[in-house]
This record gives C-alpha cells, structure tokens and sequence, in this order.
C-alpha cells in the first residue's frame, strides 16, 4: 500500500488551496486518516484528522478554514484550505491507518507537500 499526497503549491494570502492524500494497492481498507504539517524547525502538529465513519476533528489553529473529507470510492482523502495565512506556511504529510489482509493493521505516511502563502 502507498500514499500519495499532492496538491501543494504557492498560494497569497487569503486563498485556498486542496491537498489530496490518495491510497493505492490492492487488499485494504483505510481506516482513520490524519493530515500533519511541519514547518522548519518546528515539530510536527496535527491539523486534521477523520475516522472511518466520517467524524473529524481539527487544530484549533485551522477551525473554520479546513476542511477535512473523504473518498472511500476513491481511497482518497481531501483537505480544503480556505483563508490561508502565511503562518500555514509548510510540509504537509497525510498519515493513514490501513487495514490489510489477515487483520493487520498498519501506518502509513505519505511524502510531504509544500505549501506555500505568500504574497
């Protein structure tokens, strides 16, 4: 199984941006999926997170501006960005608990992808 996320990029203030975070392989399901980010010299935080059934939970630094979703058709989960700020300036990394054949249960992590707010 990989993740693959995607969708970063330059964006000014005030605008919006959508990663997607999609899984690929054969034989599993996901389970929970979180969106982190980590800015240079700075540890790594949550900003959104979604269970299986569809509840999600946010840093309360992104309340009000992200949106977190997902796509079990797709195997893909979406992060929307609204009103971005130059503080949301960062990696973003999608991290997804799977469930593969034989009741494992796993953690995967993406690549990161930059995003970047700037004027």
């Amino acid at each position: 199984v990989q993740l693959q996320a995607s969708g970063g990029g330059l964006v000014q203030p005030g605008g919006s941006l959508t990663l997607s975070c999609a899984a690929s392989g054969s034989a599993f399901k996901i389970n929970a999926v979180g969106w982190y980010r980590q800015a240079p010299g700075k540890q790594r935080e949550l900003v959104a997170e979604i269970s299986s059934g569809g509840v999600t939970n946010y840093a309360d630094s992104v309340k009000g501006r992200f949106t977190i979703s997902r796509d079990n058709t797709k195997n893909t989960v979406y992060l929307q960005m609204n009103s971005l700020k130059p503080e949301d300036t960062s990696v973003y990394l999608c991290s997804a608990r799977i469930s593969l054949v034989g009741g494992v249960v796993r953690t995967y992590w993406g690549q990161g992808t930059l995003v970047t707010v700037s004027s």
